[in-house]
């Protein structure tokens, strides 16, 4: 009986019920929106990441990434990913070999790291050769070809076919180098990345280094499923001891924060959006109150007790916050699935946003487990909004109630 009242007592002012639902509906579908399009660029970044700069696990000598010594680099590197390459759950390896040093261009230069890679081995690993956005990925240049960064080229006003000089210091601490032509333009969604990292053959690299072709710094490992890390991770580890063996979130923790981080910053957001409902919706409630003081002293007065009025007001309120939640997760889900195949452009501010990493159009994608928080947070949130209009209502003195005009 409390139930159908209480849902009766919901509708009896309709225009102030459908003020508060439309509030409440619309922060959520704010909330479960942004759930989503966060949720997105996350997923978007640590893919790119993968795919394109770290892939999932990384072998170097004993403390290179702590300090990237060029002389710290594996003698058989490309023996050694040929045989992690039969491993389980390997898709694919490829080895690099990775020195600092400077490219010059007729107008200006600029600080660099050049990846000495083998062409067609890298394909497996990494998609680099799919962001290729003019001339070709190593080819068209017969001597010397290097792929830079769209960032880059603009920096160096250079293009397809374009000379530079490149130098480092050599195996002896020599200045070595030489001229390369640009065979092709890259562009990620990492525009420090682009603007950093230049791409060459690893026998043109590593004989100007003054090492063997087999030689590397850095070997690549892509697995079949991201979910086979930790298994793969302890196997290499235990096989390959004598080398530091990484996964992406050890090589990149400026990428794995996003995990962490984005859950806590959306319940942040979220805590922030039902603690301004809540006041709307004790405002909502104290009025129903007020305006039925005459009712409820009758009600008290007839025999219903002080623990029914307070379930009932307690009802009314759950009922409201419920209500208007569902219909702003349906509405968060409706726009999430209608920009999730088309994506939502940013470019906007994809300057910024580019810097770390982002891509420009973001593909919403909105998980079960956000909506099964928000639907919590928002049931939590009537409770405690109910409270002190429940109160409110149980120190109503029937005697006093009744003779109120209204």
């Amino acid at each position: 009986m409390i139930l159908s009242i209480s849902w009766r007592n919901v509708w009896r002012s309709k225009t102030r019920s459908a003020v508060i639902l439309f509030a409440i509906a619309l922060g959520i579908f704010t909330g479960v929106f942004n759930y989503a399009f966060y949720n997105g660029m996350a997923i978007q970044r640590i893919n790119s990441a993968i795919s394109t700069e770290a892939s999932h696990i990384q072998l170097h000598q004993k403390g290179y990434l702590e300090e990237p010594d060029e002389k710290k680099y594996i003698e058989n590197a490309t023996t050694l990913a040929v045989d992690i390459a039969a491993e389980d759950s390997v898709q694919a390896t490829c080895s690099r070999f990775i020195v600092q040093g400077m490219i010059q261009s007729p107008t200006t230069s600029s600080g660099i790291k050049i990846m000495g890679i083998n062409p067609e081995i890298e394909s497996t690993v990494t998609n680099l050769h799919t962001k290729i956005k003019d001339g070709a990925y190593f080819e068209g240049i017969k001597r010397n070809p290097v792929v830079i960064g769209q960032k880059l080229a603009d920096k160096l006003k250079l293009k397809i076919r374009s000379k530079v000089v490149i130098t480092f210091a050599d195996k002896e601490g020599y200045i070595s180098g030489a001229s390369f032509r640009v065979a092709g333009i890259y562009q990620t969604a990492n525009n420090m990345y682009d603007q950093t990292n230049i791409f060459v053959r690893a026998e043109d690299l590593t004989s100007l280094y003054g090492v063997d072709a087999s030689a590397g710094h850095e070997i690549a490992v892509l697995l079949n499923h991201s979910e086979n890390v930790p298994a793969v991770l302890a196997n290499l580890e235990s096989k390959y001891s004598k080398y530091d063996v990484k996964e992406w979130r050890q090589i990149m923790p400026e990428v794995s924060m996003l995990e962490s981080s984005l859950d806590i910053s959306m319940y942040i957001f979220m805590i922030i959006i039902l603690l301004a409902l809540v006041f709307g919706i004790i405002n909502t409630m104290l009025m129903a109150v007020l305006e039925r003081t005459k009712e409820l002293g009758m009600l008290m007065s007839i025999g219903m007790n002080k623990s029914r009025v307070f379930k009932m007001i307690m009802i009314e309120t759950v009922f409201l916050s419920l209500i208007g939640g569902v219909v702003g997760i349906i509405m968060g889900a409706v726009v999430t699935i209608a920009t999730a195949n088309s994506g939502i452009d940013i470019s906007m501010v994809s300057e910024g946003f580019g810097a770390m990493g982002y891509d420009s159009i973001v593909y919403p994608v909105l998980k079960i487990k956000n909506v099964i928080d928000v639907v919590i947070m928002v049931f939590i949130t009537g409770m405690l909004a109910a409270i002190y209009p429940a109160l409110k209502a149980l120190k109503l003195k029937p005697a006093e109630a009744i003779r109120i005009d209204m």
